[in-house]
């Protein structure tokens, strides 16, 4: 089976929870920024959030996280919607580092903590949510932590994790999202933090072969979990030529006849999933007629 992530309660309906296998996922989206393995990491724990991120929303809604701290990386930025299509970025992709003192991949040394995590919800209609928050470790998931705790005011504890193999190819990749709701007394919230704390980490399980629901079965223990439902997860990226047409007419008339005069032609790649487009100069001249 492919990547999914699952969206359910627990506690009597005072804990809403989100896990993912995002493996194949992140394997997509490194492979298309050629991210060497720190990197990887940081790309691939950002997609991972940002797909459950995109899972708290409804119909044609979507939501673009920025995480910008700093690091040599430059900034890392996901879309994702809630359908569970997510693509992501970053600005620098040869980044890698020898392990940190816990034996991990050092992505807070790539990803930097002097910058902030923002988050746009376009939730049609023309209407924005926008949130931002410091970074504070640099780490992603104690940064989402952190995002929801103070934008959306929501107690919540955030896990992302990918494991890459020597070949730069994805092991493993996975993340958890528990939030509680109004209503969740201390008991709860203790006994979430004593399962959270005794985990493996969450890459770990994903390549140990723990399904999302069997994640949560350990995170929520005791809690009489129940899943709402079950949302495939893909690498979509919304690139299209048409797209980059629109883009190329909107540069103005000016713009276009240079790029016919002095390039003849023009070749624009997507930031996100690297795909080429060619123009030919004679259909830069037909654009330049319809601008």
């Amino acid at each position: 089976m492919g990547d999914y992530l699952i969206r359910s309660t627990a506690f009597d309906g005072k804990v809403r929870a989100y896990a993912i296998e995002s493996t194949d996922t992140v394997g997509e989206a490194t492979r298309r920024q050629d991210t060497y393995a720190t990197a990887s990491a940081a790309l691939g724990r950002t997609l991972t959030v940002s797909v459950m991120m995109g899972a708290m929303l409804k119909g044609e809604d979507q939501i673009t996280v920025k995480v910008e701290g700093g690091g040599p990386i430059g900034g890392i930025i996901a879309d994702a919607n809630a359908h569970g299509d997510v693509r992501a970025y970053l600005t620098n992709p040869h980044v890698d580092f020898d392990l940190n003192n816990n034996g991990k991949l050092d992505v807070a040394r790539a990803v930097g903590t002097s910058g902030t995590l923002s988050v746009v919800k376009d939730v049609g209609m023309k209407d924005y949510f926008t949130g931002e928050v410091p970074m504070v470790t640099g780490e992603i998931s104690e940064d989402f932590t952190y995002y929801f705790a103070n934008s959306e005011q929501i107690p919540s504890a955030v896990g992302a994790g990918v494991l890459v193999n020597p070949d730069l190819s994805i092991k493993a990749a996975g993340g958890f999202i528990v939030q509680m709701m109004p209503g969740a007394d201390d008991e709860t919230i203790s006994k979430i933090e004593e399962n959270i704390n005794a985990l493996p980490s969450i890459s770990t399980l994903i390549d140990q072969g723990h399904t999302p629901e069997q994640i949560l079965e350990k995170l929520l223990q005791g809690g009489d979990v129940k899943v709402l439902s079950n949302t495939p997860v893909q690498f979509k990226c919304r690139c299209s030529r048409e797209r980059l047409e629109n883009a190329l007419k909107g540069l103005g008339d000016d713009e276009l006849q240079k790029m016919i005069d002095e390039d003849h032609g023009a070749e624009a790649t997507c930031h996100f999933c690297n795909e080429q487009y060619h123009f030919t100069e004679d259909e830069l001249r037909t654009l330049l007629a319809e601008a």
